[in-house]
């Protein structure tokens, strides 16, 4: 399996834990909160959207609370006990609706706002694929797959910098698989490998993979918000989609 010690010392700089104990006094802090908020945008799209407001709003809509969130301070008033990254940034976003849309309705987009981009083009790609959900739902369902994408999408990375692309590809069906539905033959043919070897490899592969999962949601987590309690509600809201 390959070695992840230095890409988790980077990963760790941008947890939501991190960002509350240095607000936005800390240069690396705001950096890495606009990184949680380029990963994170996409279910506060979906949630607006479902909300009723068209693309272009939504997008325009989306663009200004990202923007306000980034150059306003708003985590000052942000504790430990808000907790989850999960629920802020939704409250957040309801707050913006009702208090600052229609200050900021006038204003022109650009000049010294720092922007999250987004890519309209494949939101709206994805928006039309989710199913009918109420605002709240969707921007739970989104969440959840979310971070399955982006630990798989780590996943992928640790193998292709080990030089194992081919091994990731042939086996990443086996994260979603029941042990019994696993051909370990199949992958043997595949890889150029054994069962045995499989059979190891696969089981490292699953375990690691959970792990990176937990990571990810850890990730966006306050210091003493148990890890363990947020896994089971991100699958069971993917057990639910």
């Amino acid at each position: 399996m390959p070695a992840t010690d230095s890409s988790s010392s980077v990963f760790a700089t941008t947890h939501w834990s991190n960002i509350l104990a240095a607000k936005q006094s800390d240069t690396h802090a705001a950096e890495a909160l606009q990184t949680l908020c380029q990963n994170y945008w996409y279910p506060l799209y979906a949630w607006v959207r479902r909300e009723g407001h068209p693309p272009h709003t939504a997008q325009d809509l989306t663009q200004e609370f990202f923007a306000s969130l980034l150059e306003k301070e708003w985590l000052q008033s942000v504790g430990p006990e808000k907790g989850r990254f999960r629920t802020f940034l939704l409250v957040a976003m309801k707050r913006f609706l009702i208090n600052e849309w229609h200050k900021m309705a006038a204003a022109k987009r650009g000049g010294n706002i720092t922007h999250v981009p987004l890519d309209s083009e494949e939101a709206e790609r994805r928006f039309a694929a989710e199913p009918e959900l109420a605002p709240d739902a969707t921007y739970e369902r989104r969440w959840a797959m979310t971070l399955l994408e982006q630990t798989l999408t780590a996943l992928e990375e640790e193998f292709a910098s080990s030089g194992k692309a081919d091994d990731f590809h042939a086996m990443k069906a086996c994260l979603t698989m029941d042990r019994g539905e696993i051909s370990y033959a199949d992958l043997a043919k595949q890889t150029g490998s054994n069962e045995g070897a499989m059979r190891v490899a696969v089981h490292r592969m699953r375990k690691h993979y959970r792990s990176l999962f937990r990571e990810h949601i850890a990730a966006t987590l306050a210091d003493g918000e148990d890890v363990e309690t947020e896994m089971r509600h991100v699958v069971s809201v993917l057990g639910s989609a």
